[in-house]
């Protein structure tokens, strides 16, 4: 009886010690997705040190008791898993992740390690079978939202990329279905949503509110505030719609969560353009030349569906029916590709900023009439730093809403724009 008894007890511990290696290799991979000090390099080491530690826990458990299936699988899971909590691809991590998941098939979180584990050597469609197969297992939230940013990823450069990113979204979707307060389902549907705006064409402005809504939602669970990423895609998102003060803010959010992402660098380049759109703008306001330039305004014909206007008659938001005639007096230079500023004047010699999205920059020069049809007017107003800007603006998101030199643009002068979520794994 005792013999039994004994035995007992050593499975018990063996199991014991799968049990506190498993929580270890957990505890290891919250360090990888929370922990994000000045040198990149402490972070590294930080892994290097906590993975040892559970290496040489599991190791602990005698070679005899390896052998036995039910531990094995464990053990070669959990091995390859702690093996690939590094960036880099690892041959050894793959192969105790590839044993583990043949000598049992119903381990979804081996499949799902395997998967991300090929993914790093670049092998995206033998990481989409891994993802697959998991599935197959039953549903999980965070096998779904690896296969939607696996999708993500497969679908740049290729022929099919709206299709491809819109199973991302939909995968997204399902993750969330199974479980509606997960943050990082929430934030990675707002990736999806990111990257479906811009594959398809970079015109339905509701991806970008969805993604916002999905990463708002995201910030919702106390666990997500350690995700540099989700503050920083979301200042992406609120940058690219010129929510200037809420971009400075998430930028400046995810510097000081991660500030390896640079984001402070982002916060510095909206601040420099800002101050140099304003700057360039109270410059020309007072220049002596207006009034001869928007006397020349007047003499422009508009077509009868649209209604001629001044800057100071349009509504905030969308103008339908409407037409501002503007003379450029000057392209604003700065750091980024997109979108490209101009400094206009209108007929009533009131100068405001023009963005203007998915156009190359020779299309437009500097003393070119431009007709806005149905323009987008914005009333931009806000402080940072201690600093007041206020400044009237109209952005132009496609080349149909606007003539240059009384003529339309042409789809060969229209470039593709194209940004991509930041996620650090």
């Amino acid at each position: 009886m005792s013999g039994h008894g004994g035995e007992f007890s050593t499975i018990d511990d063996d199991n014991d010690i799968i049990g506190k290696a498993k929580e270890a290799a957990d505890q290891l991979y919250r360090i990888r997705d929370t922990y994000f000090p000045r040198n990149p390099q402490d972070r590294i080491s930080k892994l290097q040190l906590e993975s040892d530690l559970a290496l040489r826990l599991l190791d602990s458990i005698p070679l005899e008791k390896r052998r036995l299936s039910h531990q094995r699988s464990m053990f070669e899971y959990l091995r390859g898993k702690i093996l690939d909590v590094f960036p880099e691809y690892n041959k050894e991590a793959e192969d105790h992740l590839s044993k583990a998941v043949k000598l049992n098939p119903s381990l979804g979180d081996a499949w799902l390690c395997l998967g991300n584990c090929i993914w790093k050597k670049g092998d995206l469609t033998s990481a989409k079978n891994c993802f697959t197969l998991a599935l197959s297992k039953g549903p999980n939230k965070n096998i779904l939202c690896q296969l939607s940013m696996l999708e993500r990823k497969m679908a740049q450069g290729s022929e099919n990329q709206a299709e491809i990113v819109e199973e991302s979204v939909q995968h997204a979707k399902e993750a969330i279905a199974l479980d509606v307060k997960d943050g990082n389902s929430w934030y990675n549907l707002g990736n999806a949503y990111l990257t479906c705006f811009f594959a398809t064409g970079a015109w339905d402005h509701n991806k970008l509110l969805q993604s916002l809504k999905a990463y708002q939602n995201a910030e919702k669970d106390k666990r997500m505030e350690c995700n540099p990423d989700l503050y920083y895609n979301c200042a992406i998102v609120n940058r690219y719609l010129e929510n200037y003060e809420r971009a400075l803010t998430g930028f400046e959010a995810a510097s000081l969560k991660d500030p390896g992402l640079n984001a402070i660098d982002e916060v510095k380049k909206i601040v420099n353009l800002i101050d140099k759109l304003e700057s360039v703008l109270k410059g020309h306001t007072r220049a002596k030349r207006l009034a001869s330039l928007a006397s020349s305004l007047n003499s422009v014909t508009l077509s009868s569906s649209y209604r001629r206007a001044t800057l100071d008659l349009l509504s905030e938001g969308l103008n339908k029916a409407v037409a501002i005639v503007g003379k450029v007096l000057v392209f604003v230079k700065h750091e980024n590709v997109a979108p490209l500023y101009y400094i206009i004047c209108d007929s009533s010699q009131t100068c405001f900023v023009l963005s203007v999205y998915g156009l190359r920059n020779d299309v437009i020069k500097e003393g070119d009439q431009i007709t806005l049809l149905e323009p987008v007017y914005r009333g931009i107003d806000f402080s940072w730093d201690g600093k007041d800007y206020q400044f009237k603006a109209i952005r132009v998101d496609f080349i149909e809403q606007m003539l240059v030199n009384g003529k339309a643009l042409s789809s060969s002068q229209s470039v593709r724009a194209a940004i991509y979520a930041q996620h650090k794994s």
